[in-house]
C-alpha cells in the first residue's frame, strides 16, 4: 500500500503530497485560457502535473451544442468559477452536461462547484468510485457527501453510450479496466475529436490507480487496443494531461508503446527475472522517440503486472 501511495505522489500530483492537493481549493491558480480547436470544441489546459504552482488539473474539453455546453472534466476542487468564466467568453449557452472521464480528484474535483441542474454522466464503475463510503483523496469520494450527493452521476453506461445527435452527437466507450476500472473514451464524431482521459497521459508511463480506484496494469494494454481497434473517424485526441492536442496516430504510438512494455515484463516475469531486476534494466525501446519512463512509475507498473500475474 505504502508503494502505491508514493506512485500516486510521485505520478499523479508530482512530488508534492495528496494533502496539499486536497487544500487546493483555497489556493487555486486561475484555470488557463479557452482555447479554439474545431467549430464547437474548445480545450482548457490544466498544465504540467510537475508544476504545481500553476496546474489546475486534468485538461477539459467545451463543446457548445444546440442546447448547451457539455463540459468534459472539471479539474481539481477550486477551479469552477474560473471553468465558468472561460466558457462564458465563448458562449452565453448554460452547461447542461458533465462527463467525468474517470473519478479522481483532478477530473472531478470541481462538480459541486457548479449549478446542481447539470445532469453529470460517467461510467458506471466511477460513478460506484464516487459513491463508496471510504476512499483515499485521489478517488475523491468525500466530495459526494451529504446534500453533495446530488452531484453524483444520474446517468451512466456499461460499454457504450450515445448522447444526442448530429452534429452534436457524442459517443461515450468504456473498453475495460486500466487507468481505474471506469474510465470513459469520449469521441466528438462531427469534429473527429477523442478525449481519452488519463488512459492516455502523455508521452510516458501511466499512472495505474490499482489500489484506489480498480485500475489494472495488465487490463491497460487489452483497454487501449480495444480503443485503437473500435474507435474510428478521429484524427485529434486530447489526452489527460497532454499539453495541446495531438493526433490520432500519437495516441497509436502510445498504445504501441505501453503494449512493448506489458510484453517485456509479462516475459521477464515468465523467465523469473525479480522485478527489481527488470526495472533496473529497463530502457525506452528506440522506436519510440521522446517517450520516458521515469524509475518509479517503471517500478510501480512493474510491480503490478507481477502481482495481477500470480493470480
Amino acid at each position: 500500500m505504502r508503494r502505491t501511495v508514493l506512485a500516486v505522489v510521485l505520478i499523479v500530483v508530482g512530488a508534492g503530497c495528496l494533502a496539499v492537493a486536497a487544500q487546493q481549493k483555497q489556493s487555486l491558480p486561475p484555470v488557463r485560457d479557452i482555447q479554439k480547436l474545431r467549430d464547437n470544441l474548445y480545450m482548457i489546459s490544466g498544465g504540467d502535473t510537475n508544476d504545481r504552482t500553476t496546474w489546475t488539473g486534468g485538461n477539459s474539453l467545451v463543446f457548445v451544442t444546440a442546447n448547451g455546453v457539455v463540459l468534459v472534466d472539471t479539474m481539481l476542487p477550486g477551479a469552477g468559477q474560473s471553468l465558468l468564466a472561460k466558457i462564458r467568453s465563448v458562449t452565453d449557452k448554460p452547461i447542461t452536461t458533465v462527463i467525468n472521464t474517470h473519478t479522481h480528484f483532478d477530473h472531478s474535483g470541481s462538480n459541486n462547484e457548479l449549478p446542481a441542474t447539470i445532469e453529470f454522466v460517467a461510467h458506471e464503475g466511477t460513478r460506484a468510485n464516487m459513491a463508496r463510503a471510504t476512499c483515499e483523496p485521489v478517488t475523491n469520494c468525500g466530495a459526494f457527501k451529504g446534500d453533495n450527493a446530488k452531484y453524483l452521476p444520474k446517468k451512466t453506461y456499461k460499454d457504450r453510450l450515445t448522447l444526442f445527435s448530429g452534429k452534436d452527437q457524442i459517443d461515450l466507450y468504456h473498453f475495460g479496466r486500466g487507468h481505474t476500472n471506469g474510465d470513459s473514451f469520449v469521441v466528438f464524431p462531427a469534429v473527429r475529436a477523442m478525449h481519452a482521459g488519463d488512459m492516455f497521459p502523455r508521452s510516458q508511463m501511466p499512472f495505474v490507480d490499482v489500489a484506489n480506484s480498480g485500475g489494472s496494469a495488465v487490463e491497460f494494454n487489452a483497454t487501449l487496443q480495444g480503443a485503437v481497434s473500435t474507435i474510428k473517424n478521429v484524427d485529434m485526441v486530447v489526452g489527460g494531461h497532454t499539453p495541446t492536442p495531438v493526433t490520432w496516430n500519437d495516441f497509436k504510438t502510445y498504445t504501441d508503446f505501453y503494449r512493448s512494455f506489458l510484453t517485456s515484463a509479462q516475459d521477464a516475469r515468465r523467465k523469473g527475472t525479480p522485478v527489481d531486476v527488470f526495472v533496473k534494466g529497463y530502457t525506452v525501446p528506440s522506436q519510440f522517440t521522446g517517450f520516458v519512463a521515469a524509475p518509479a512509475s517503471v517500478k510501480a507498473n512493474a510491480e503490478a503486472i507481477w502481482n495481477e500475474t500470480k493470480k
